[in-house]
C-alpha cells in the first residue's frame, strides 16, 4: 500500500532501533510543539514562546541531520551501486533543508 504522504513510490527499510530512536526524536519534538501551543493558549510572554519554538526548531534540525546521514549512507549507496544514483534528488533535499 503506497504512502499518503509521501512523494515517491520508493520505501527505505529501517532496523528497529533505528525506528525506535527516530520515533522518540518525533514524539519529543511533537510534546515540545503541545507545549508551545499551550503557551500560546495560556498567554505566555512572547520571548518565553520564542525560546521554546527556536528549541522545538533545532530539534527538528537534529532530527532532519540524522535521517539526512543515514539517507546517505544507506540509500544513496545503494543507488550509486546500482547505477541509480539521483544526485538531482539529493540535491534537491539538501537545498530544502538549508532554506
Amino acid at each position: 500500500m503506497p504512502c499518503e504522504h509521501c512523494l515517491s513510490q520508493k520505501k527505505t527499510e529501517r532496523s528497529v532501533d533505528e525506528k525506535k530512536k527516530l520515533i522518540n526524536r518525533l514524539s519529543r519534538i511533537e510534546g515540545q510543539i503541545r507545549g508551545i501551543r499551550q503557551m500560546v493558549e495560556n498567554d505566555a510572554y512572547c520571548v518565553d514562546i520564542l525560546t521554546q519554538s527556536a528549541a522545538a526548531k533545532s530539534a527538528f534540525s537534529a532530527f532532519n541531520k540524522e535521517l539526512l546521514r543515514r539517507h546517505m549512507e544507506s540509500c544513496v549507496v545503494r543507488d550509486i551501486k546500482n547505477d541509480e544514483a539521483d544526485i538531482d534528488e539529493l540535491m534537491d533535499i539538501i537545498g530544502k533543508l538549508m532554506k
